[in-house]
């Protein structure tokens, strides 16, 4: 009997909503009068795994989840400039182990917030326009990655406050790049996309001695030679629309754009000819209502052993 690969077995289930709900609210808050774009738990640090941050505005605040559905607010931030307007967050942590909030938004800089100290370790000036996504590299939480409205992707490390490569140029976006996202297993790979309607997977394998050298340095970060990254090993144009969203599962990629589905798509790529290949469609999962971008999506933790996303 042949064995069914993941994607290409039926979809269980339906899709219409059940009027009787599995889960329960348990509590329910409200941060003022202005939206919030980001609820991030801390995935990376199994001693805080009830912990979660919110952005939204100029305030970044951390809660903990506790006994009986009751939230406690541990932490909160506000940015100096009250126009400021966070889109985006995520948890690293310092070579030592102390846990950070890295938070981005319109204002083109990212705040690296020490949650253990409580007090801004870092900020990062490099991009030339609003932060749309940062993500975190869980197999060394020291490496940050940024998606920017100014065209680029760069990676940066938390510890020594270096911007080590900027993935841009020939090759790369012709737009915003609105999401990103690190490798689960392959440390060297990202996968970016942007409102050029493309997926791009890229390699830092070449470039690795730059990472390395980043924790080494000790002269000022802005004389490290960083380095950039024109030409990703894989396009994909997997959608006709912008692409908000984009997730490793695996050596698979889950993607969105507005065309209300979520695309899970293998890519095929041509050891010998980076950038070039062809994309295996393995399943398409409808998503009503989804015509709004930047409707983003995550994968349940942890993401290794499970195929699950909601």
């Amino acid at each position: 009997m042949a064995k069914i690969t993941l994607g290409c077995e039926p979809v269980v289930g339906s899709l219409t909503p059940s009027k009787k709900r599995e889960y329960r609210v348990t509590n329910r808050l409200q941060e003022g009068k202005r939206p919030l774009y980001a609820v991030v738990f801390n995935f990376v640090d199994s001693r805080y795994f009830n912990v979660f941050a919110t952005v939204g505005g100029n305030r970044v605040t951390v809660y903990q989840c506790l006994e009986g559905g009751v939230i406690a607010v541990l932490q909160s931030y506000v940015d100096e400039d009250k126009e400021e307007s966070f889109y985006t967050l995520s948890w690293a942590c310092n070579t030592d182990g102390t846990p950070f909030i890295v938070a981005g938004g319109i204002n083109g800089i990212i705040r690296v917030i020490d949650a253990g100290n409580e007090k801004i370790h870092k900020s990062f000036v490099g991009h030339g326009d609003s932060i749309n996504e940062i993500r975190t590299q869980a197999l060394k939480p020291s490496l940050v990655v940024s998606a920017s409205k100014d065209e680029s992707v760069r990676l940066w490390n938390v510890h020594t406050g270096i911007c080590i490569l900027i993935f841009a140029g020939a090759g790369g976006h012709r737009n915003e790049v609105l999401s990103v996202d690190f490798h689960p297993s392959d440390i060297y790979r990202i996968a970016s996309c942007g409102m050029d309607n493309t997926v791009k997977i890229w390699s830092m394998k070449e470039f690795w001695t730059y990472v390395e050298k980043s924790f080494t340095w000790t002269d000022l970060p802005s004389k490290f030679p960083t380095k950039y990254v024109q030409f990703p090993v894989f396009i994909a144009p997997v959608h006709s629309n912008y692409v908000d969203c984009n997730r490793w599962l695996g050596d698979f990629i889950l993607s969105k754009s507005v065309d209300n589905e979520i695309v899970l798509w293998e890519p095929k790529m041509k050891e010998q000819s980076p950038g070039e290949g062809s994309v295996d469609i393995l399943q398409k999962y409808p998503v009503p209502e989804c015509d709004i971008w930047f409707i983003k999506f995550s994968l349940r933790f942890p993401l290794q052993y499970s195929s699950d996303w909601e």
